[in-house]
């Protein structure tokens, strides 16, 4: 079996190159990313250099048995118009190019973040509508996706399709690239220990899911290799909210109402103090929580790491400021004191 991986070099893609290497079943890996990982090797793998928007990606796709696409821009958070044309214009190139090449199945990155509002209190199963939370462009980007998708599956009967919808998904390798891409350079890593985080906030429906990478990546290996089609939840337990930080940290919650939670995103984005638009805090707020029992009944997934751990580890790992030996995770990424995050203008250009 030959796959086809495009984002392969970020968080997830590592993941899922990883779990993609373990199984007997495929023979060949292609590795697509606009940057190169240099000297790092990852079984069966094979690395080319292509960009979603525009390389020539039939002819990488041609012979391929599945394509994954998890290509997706977060930064520059400040240029929405590069963001729409790689995310949205980029997929609906890669879409194309398996129709083209006759790839038999497409598993595609959706995401939490392409649900419409939903309930805190309960889970939601992939029924719920995905319409997006439309002041966060990354979450109007995915429900854009989703609505291509669906044209796709009309349109290409042959292929199936696949629609992964994780939560925030964490590794202690990806904590360099995450911090990147919205914490920004002026956290220092030694102030990430608990006992220096004496407060969370609690804030109304400030609930959300994590799942870890690797789980993640065992996800879209099964998704590649098996015969299910459709939409799937990715998430684990316990849901994180102000109880699970208290708990974790051994901190104690202070009201913050979510305006006020908007606005400090706000102030700060606006100065150039992060590099995360208060969209986020919107789609924070308001996506549901997951069902991910279809998973598990369709797929054969499970995760094997609990939120405890997959938060712990990962804010240990931020403290050491760990990361990968790819361009979007590794730690020089960001130049000695952090200098290319600021000469990026703090979202406001590629880095």
């Amino acid at each position: 079996m030959r796959v086809v991986v495009t984002g392969a070099t970020g968080n997830v893609g590592t993941s899922v190159l990883e779990a993609l290497g373990a199984d007997a079943s495929v023979d060949e890996i292609v590795g697509v990313a606009r940057r190169l990982p240099g000297e790092l090797r990852m079984p069966k793998t094979e690395w080319v250099s292509a960009d979603v928007l525009t390389s020539d990606l039939e002819a990488i796709f041609r012979g391929a048995d599945c394509v994954i696409h998890l290509a997706w821009l977060i930064q520059p958070s400040r240029d929405k118009s590069l963001l729409d044309a790689v995310n949205v214009q980029g997929s609906e190139r890669v879409m194309k190019a398996v129709a083209a090449a006759e790839v038999k199945s497409l598993v595609v990155a959706s995401s939490v973040g392409a649900y419409s509002t939903g309930p805190k209190d309960r889970l939601v199963d992939e029924s719920w509508p995905t319409d997006g939370i439309d002041s966060c462009y990354y979450s109007r980007e995915k429900a854009a996706v989703e609505r291509l998708l669906d044209r796709f599956e009309a349109d290409s009967r042959e292929t199936r399709v696949v629609r992964l919808r994780p939560a925030i998904i964490l590794k202690p390798e990806a904590a360099a690239g995450i911090r990147r891409l919205f914490v920004g350079p002026l956290l220092p890593n030694f102030l990430v220990r608990r006992r220096l985080i004496p407060i969370v906030p609690d804030t109304k429906r400030l609930a959300f899911q994590v799942v870890h990478s690797r789980d993640v990546g065992e996800a879209y290996r099964l998704a590649a290799t098996g015969e299910a089609s459709g939409a799937f939840n990715i998430a684990s337990e316990p849901v994180v909210d102000a109880r699970f930080l208290e708990k974790l940290l051994g901190a104690r919650s202070v009201q913050v109402p979510p305006p006020a939670l908007r606005a400090a995103a706000s102030l700060t984005w606006r100065l150039h103090l992060q590099p995360t638009d208060p969209g986020w805090v919107d789609m924070g707020l308001g996506t549901p929580l997951l069902d991910s029992s279809r998973a598990e009944r369709e797929l054969g997934w499970t995760p094997e790491r609990s939120a405890d751990r997959t938060v712990g580890d990962f804010l240990e790992a931020l403290r050491e400021g760990r990361g990968f030996p790819t361009p979007p995770l590794a730690s020089s990424t960001a130049g000695p004191m952090r200098i290319r995050e600021f000469t990026s203008g703090v979202g406001s250009r590629q880095g």
